[in-house]
């Protein structure tokens, strides 16, 4: 991408726009016994998440196919955004929803300034001050900012760290901008799985900090493996980091996600799957398909 462009990334991607004490940890760790939880994949990283008895969606982009152009400067920016329609009724997405989390402001991960069907006193978790005023300058009247020890009735649920894209692009001001920040998040309660949503990120020592910490019998990847156009290098993860993530937390089930969906990713689910074959992985990496619902 030439450099001039960044400033109108800026632009594209934010139009829409607490860890448990140590020993606290161990009692919910991949030792115990844990309860079912549910994960259905809705669309690109917009997750339903059916934890400890609540029910939460993540990365709410409930928007129409096409609604929007495709990322300045990314890869098949001539493609409209989002690249599919949302495989149920955005009313149908938002049923018994408890509470939302948005990892970052980029319009693909929230575009809940552009329409009315997220209620607006929901419980609204973000990253971090930026992000709640954004959100709040939308309308929205309970939004918090979720840190390293959040509890949300009975949920533990954890901030944790990462960077949307390479060095190099984070060398480029206005880029770096762009790219801003994102979070992951892990999920943790008395009795049920840890999961751990990466998030928008590359793979870095925030999350083998994570890893190690709060040892996750569940970990979701972005791993549509987004680029740029003139860098080397993704904004998030890839095939193999799904290898990565395999190979380094041996017990943990593997899910890969935002996939298909947006202008810039440029793996798809077909050529993950063969990756996945090719290894021998599949007895632990799950790849759902838009909709999808993974009882784990």
């Amino acid at each position: 991408m030439q450099r001039s462009t960044a400033l109108a990334l800026v632009l594209s991607l934010t139009f829409g726009a607490a860890s448990l004490p140590a020993h606290a940890a161990e009692d919910v760790g991949p030792t115990a016994t844990k309860q079912v939880v549910q994960i259905q994949q809705i669309r690109n990283a917009t997750a339903k998440i059916h934890y400890a008895g609540k029910t939460f969606l993540l990365d709410p982009f409930l928007a129409k196919k096409g609604k929007y152009p495709g990322f300045e400067g990314t890869f098949n920016s001539k493609l409209r955004n989002p690249l599919i329609e949302l495989p149920m009724p955005a009313n149908e997405v938002l049923k018994g929803v408890d509470a939302v989390i948005v990892s970052h402001t980029h319009l693909d991960h929230w575009d809940g300034g552009d329409h009315r069907l997220i209620p607006k006193a929901i419980p609204l978790f973000v990253q971090d001050e930026t992000d709640a005023k954004l959100i709040r300058g939308q309308g929205y009247t309970n939004v918090q900012i979720l840190d390293e020890n959040t509890s949300f009735e009975g949920v533990q649920l954890s901030k944790t760290g990462g960077q949307h894209g390479t060095d190099e692009m984070y060398s480029n001001q206005p880029l770096a901008e762009a790219l801003g920040k994102a979070m992951g998040i892990v999920f943790q309660a008395p009795g049920a799985k840890t999961i751990y949503f990466v998030g928008d990120t590359i793979w870095r020592s925030d999350v083998d900090q994570a890893l190690a910490k709060f040892k996750p019998d569940v970990i979701v990847l972005n791993a549509g493996d987004a680029r740029m156009v003139g860098y080397t290098g993704s904004i998030i993860m890839g095939k193999d980091d799904v290898l990565h993530a395999y190979q380094g937390v041996p017990n943990a089930t593997i899910v890969a996600t935002h996939m298909d969906a947006i202008n810039h990713m440029t793996l798809t689910r077909k050529e993950l799957k063969e990756h996945v074959k090719q290894h021998g992985i599949q007895d632990r990496v799950r790849i759902p398909e838009d909709g999808e619902v993974l009882k784990l």
